[in-house]
């Protein structure tokens, strides 16, 4: 298990509240991690530019923090079976739930939108029980 450091997770999570910032006030758009790379693959849609921009920082922000000589902790992974299924559901819940855990849960209870508070509030409640049944069910 990966110990937990409050220090980088609050400079992770400001780093996200920042950037979510920026993003709104710059282009007028949400920062939803689900619908800015559903956009990007469509073939119909616009502004590609700054989508591939969001999703490369995605990806190369830690990678840059490996290249500059920090550990980057991975935790231990369950077979690529479990992987699929999880990712799968996950686009699932995205879909069902009219937007993802970021747009919802970031930006969203930021707005204070109704919708997205019980929106988090049902993924929040979700992953306990899954945690709860996974850690001592099964």
């Amino acid at each position: 298990m990966v110990p937990f450091d409050p220090v980088s997770a609050a400079i992770g999570g400001a780093l996200i509240g920042l950037a979510a910032t920026l993003l709104m006030l710059l282009t007028g758009r949400i920062a939803g991690i689900a619908g800015i790379f559903g956009d990007l693959v469509d073939l119909a849609g616009g502004d590609r530019v700054w989508r591939l921009a969001f999703v490369v920082g995605l990806i190369a922000a830690p990678l840059a923090l490996a290249a500059a000589g920090h550990a980057l902790r991975t935790p231990a992974m369950p077979g690529w079976p479990i992987v699929v299924i999880a990712g799968l559901l996950v686009g699932f819940g995205t879909r069902l739930g009219n937007g993802c855990t970021s747009g919802h849960g970031i930006c969203g209870i930021a707005r204070l939108s109704p919708r997205s508070i019980v929106a988090t509030a049902t993924f929040m409640a979700t992953a306990m029980l899954v945690v709860a049944a996974m850690r001592h069910a099964l």
